[in-house]
């Protein structure tokens, strides 16, 4: 898959923007705060229904208007040799009132059926996070690329907030009156049931990406082919019973009829503290990706470069991860090279070159190692290199 077209309208610092694209390298170039991670955010919403830098859509549209529109044109393989075929995907975020979206023309009854067509992955300064931040960042790291790799997850994460939302309401109950609702262990069986299956799909996935997280960190920290790897990167997922899984790359999906007993087994355990509280303890709300290298955490231990390094390969993996099972997902770099020495700028670039689609920014030309179309970006305007901005 790749993008050919990118379409803004009021999004952020846009009121108007057309960026013309195609397969290989195109790099945005800019000051700071002239727009170039904003239309990397656009791509990016369009395949996560939500933005990296913000918990709402409200700051997404341009000041003093009431919503903003957010359209791309992509090119999809359907075999080799074949040209594939066209998608349209068009997003309007509204402030007041309910977000719409389009495919190919046709208004959708949900949003989140626009959810996940344009497939991309990202990386940014904010994905540090992924490694220093709370555990809630990691969550969300897993979600969003689940919800790519599978997009029925959307739903059924979905779901299951709809049934903790409720169950925690229960809860806060039965502190106040001293009697639990008699519907609560209805709301307790479907949230171990649902909560089972969001289990099942975050453990296979932190398995596939365990083998390509790996390489990509050896491949960007190495020194040289002939000297070891300066680091081991390595991943578990806690759940929130305690229980620790160890990333096997081998490994598939578990069964989610023992993770639903696990849960059980766990809000029986947790039943009095939980009506104490007036909260469920329990549950993939809860549950934690710990990453770690040279087997210690990396949270608190890792050097900044380390941060940098280990985040990009979770991302770099992510990339492997969706290709597995589908359309090869555009890559998204913002700001990335600058922060890296030259022989990581290196490994990065040779990974990049072969990649169907890369897009990046860049406040300095001479900062990206890649050939490729130029983009002016300025004051909310872009432009082909050579051209006055529009």
């Amino acid at each position: 898959m790749y993008l050919e077209r990118l379409d803004l309208h009021d999004f952020r610092s846009y009121a108007e923007a057309s960026l013309e694209l195609g397969p290989g390298v195109r790099v945005l170039i800019g000051a700071n705060a002239q727009g170039k991670t904003n239309l990397l955010e656009a791509v990016q919403y369009l395949s996560v229904g939500a933005s990296h830098r913000v918990a709402n859509d409200t700051p997404l549209v341009r000041a003093g208007h009431e919503a903003a529109t957010i359209r791309a044109a992509a090119r999809v393989e359907t075999a080799d040799g074949d040209p594939g075929r066209s998608l349209s995907v068009e997003l309007e975020l509204r402030t007041g009132g309910r977000n719409r979206a389009k495919v190919n023309g046709q208004l959708q009854p949900r949003v989140r059926d626009a959810i996940g067509l344009i497939r991309s992955v990202m990386f940014a300064p904010e994905d540090l996070q992924l490694v220093r931040g709370d555990p809630g960042d990691r969550r969300r790291f897993l979600d969003e690329l689940l919800g790519q790799r599978r997009p029925a997850y959307f739903a059924m994460r979905q779901e299951y907030d709809r049934i903790l939302r409720q169950r925690n309401v229960l809860l806060r109950t039965a502190r106040t009156t001293g009697h639990a609702d008699s519907t609560l262990p209805t709301w307790t069986e479907a949230l171990a049931t649902t909560g089972a299956s969001l289990l099942a799909a975050r453990i296979a996935v932190v398995h596939a990406l365990s083998g390509p997280a790996e390489v990509a960190y050896r491949d960007l920290v190495t020194e040289s082919p002939e000297r070891e790897a300066t680091g081991r990167l390595g991943l578990d997922y806690e759940l929130s019973t305690g229980r620790i899984i160890a990333a096997q790359p081998d490994e598939g999906v578990p069964d989610p009829a023992a993770l639903a007993e696990e849960l059980r087994q766990g809000f029986a355990d947790a039943a009095d503290d939980e009506r104490d509280r007036g909260v469920t303890l329990l549950g993939p709300h809860r549950d934690e990706l710990q990453l770690h290298l040279n087997d210690l955490p990396a949270r608190g231990y890792a050097s900044h470069g380390e941060i940098w390094s280990l985040a990009l390969s979770l991302r770099l993996a992510s990339r492997e991860v969706l290709h597995d099972v589908g359309e090869e997902p555009v890559v998204l770099l913002d700001d990335v090279f600058a922060e890296l020495d030259e022989t990581r700028r290196a490994r990065l670039a040779a990974r990049c070159a072969t990649f169907e689609q890369v897009v990046v920014t860049a406040a300095v030309d001479d900062d990206v190692p890649l050939d490729g179309p130029r983009h002016k970006v300025r004051a909310g305007s872009v432009a082909t290199h050579g051209e006055a901005p529009i």
